[in-house]
């Protein structure tokens, strides 16, 4: 971050993500369309197989891939997203999520996340991305919007 242009939109937005980064992930590196996020397995996230939950695979490649898709500045969120688990990791594995856009067209983009152990593979994950119209803020808890395609 440069002191005389203030944080980005990625920077702004993950340091208000407390889920992930009360889970130890690491925003490495970004720039428009791209993320690098970091977390190493910790034992809280180890199943009864004694391998890395696959929620918690998803949850460092969903906010690599928010990363890349909000560096753009307007407000943007999953539409859909598909994973698949290549190989487990274990506890005290580093994983390292590197996300690319693969396209942007209208409000819409798609963005491939892989997940890695060193060289190996271990997750992709392809994200479909939404900019929101109403970018002023959240909507009142309770009421039910629709908002317009």
């Amino acid at each position: 971050m440069s002191q005389a242009t203030g944080p980005t939109p990625t920077e702004t937005m993950f340091s208000a993500d407390e889920a992930s980064r009360g889970l130890g992930i690491e925003l490495v590196e970004h720039g428009e369309g791209t993320a690098v996020l970091r977390m190493t397995v910790t034992p809280a996230m180890v199943n009864g197989h004694r391998i890395a939950h696959g929620g918690y695979l998803f949850l460092l490649a969903d906010t690599a891939f928010a990363c890349a898709c909000n560096s753009h500045g307007p407000v943007t969120v999953a539409a859909g997203a598909d994973i698949v688990f290549v190989a487990p990791a274990r506890e005290g594995d580093v994983l390292v999520a590197r996300a690319e856009e693969r396209a942007r067209f209208g409000r819409s983009g798609v963005y491939d996340v892989s997940v890695r152990r060193g060289d190996e593979v271990i997750a992709e994950f392809r994200g479909r991305s939404r900019s929101r119209r109403d970018t002023t803020g959240d909507r009142t808890p309770g009421t039910t919007t629709k908002e317009p395609r």
